[in-house]
């Protein structure tokens, strides 16, 4: 592995963690202060969904501007690369969410039960295949970023 191609993984990592911090705010946000849900009171599947929407799609108009200012330091046409990004997301999630349906359906994953903090926890069967779709993903989105989005 070059030294490029690791330095570009560990800074599509970083923006990454940023990222999901960030989706996570947004949709805290929306949820909180656009559809005024505080405490315990329901949430409608109206707030859900468009507090989803709003959410995902600052991550990912987020995730392009890094990824292609500091992570791949493009300077090519951004209409260009910001429709090649979308599709490579699309493609990278469906087939990430192909693979975790095929896992829950045939893979026998013993479900994994640890202590932290004196709490139980357990890690289900189908837990553990979104984490491996998770990994599967996060690879395949920065291989068709590196060599297909932004080379």
């Amino acid at each position: 592995m070059s030294n490029k191609f690791a330095i570009q993984a560990f800074k599509y990592g970083i923006v990454g963690v940023f990222n999901t911090l960030l989706t996570a705010i947004v949709i805290w946000f929306m949820m909180q202060f656009v559809f005024n849900l505080k405490g315990e009171q329901e949430y409608t599947s109206k707030a859900v969904f468009v507090s989803n929407i709003v959410g995902y799609a600052a991550g990912l108009i987020n995730s392009f501007i890094w990824n292609r200012k500091w992570t791949f330091k493009s300077k090519k046409n951004r209409k260009t690369e910001f429709f090649k990004f979308i599709g490579s997301f699309l493609v990278c999630y469906i087939l990430q969410l192909l693979l975790v349906m095929l896992l829950n359906k045939s893979a026998s994953v013993p479900s994994l039960q640890f202590d932290f903090f004196n709490k139980e926890y357990i890690l289900t069967s189908a837990y553990l295949c979104q984490l491996t779709g998770i990994v599967f993903y996060t690879l395949l989105n920065f291989l068709c970023n590196k060599y297909y989005t932004f080379k």
